[in-house]
């Protein structure tokens, strides 16, 4: 596997990044229905584990957009309206895993997965702790509601959703990258 330029984004990495949100809209949508119980507008969704996915793969900016138009597409299809810091959110989320991609030589090295791991806990919390606390503001919910409510669930779920199924794709990529030489 080459390295790559952390911020490199040409004609590949724009591919790259409206297959992610293809992926991610339409693999969102399938589970936006699966509502978490007590949580204010926050849905079951393992999909968030492919804009972090392409984050790690393909570099930070095709994580962030990945995330970012998928959470519309996913939105839209769902007729749950725009909103807009719910997708910066979701940006965030597949950007800072991608933080870790110019330095992945091999996806099989134990210390690969546990930074991408890492990174991809960071990026459940940071990008979920954003638009929940803006819900205060936008929605006027309190501290509490933004809290416990919205980021406590979401962030959550993520993780745990993120922690299983991101190194499941990274090994699958790695599998395929091999067989086709890239």
């Amino acid at each position: 596997m080459e390295k790559k330029s952390l911020w490199s984004f040409g004609t590949r990495e724009v591919v790259y990044a409206a297959i992610g949100a293809a992926l991610y809209g339409v693999f969102s949508w399938i589970t936006n229905f699966i509502g978490l119980p007590a949580a204010g507008n926050v849905a079951l969704r393992p999909a968030v584990a492919i804009p972090m996915f392409f984050g790690v793969a393909f570099g930070p900016i095709v994580g962030f957009i990945s995330g970012l138009v998928g959470n519309i597409i996913g939105d839209f299809l769902s007729g749950w309206g725009f909103w807009w810091y719910w997708d910066l959110g979701n940006g965030i989320m597949g950007l800072i895993p991608g933080l870790v991609s110019a330095g992945i030589t091999s996806y099989k090295n134990t210390g690969t997965m546990i930074k991408v791991e890492i990174f991809v806990v960071l990026g459940a919390v940071i990008g979920m702790l954003v638009p929940a606390l803006l819900e205060i503001p936008f929605s006027g919910i309190d501290f509490k509601t933004a809290i416990g409510g919205y980021w406590f669930p979401a962030a959550i779920t993520d993780i745990i959703n993120g922690v299983i199924l991101v190194p499941i794709l990274m090994v699958a990529y790695d599998a395929v990258a091999a067989r086709t030489g890239r």
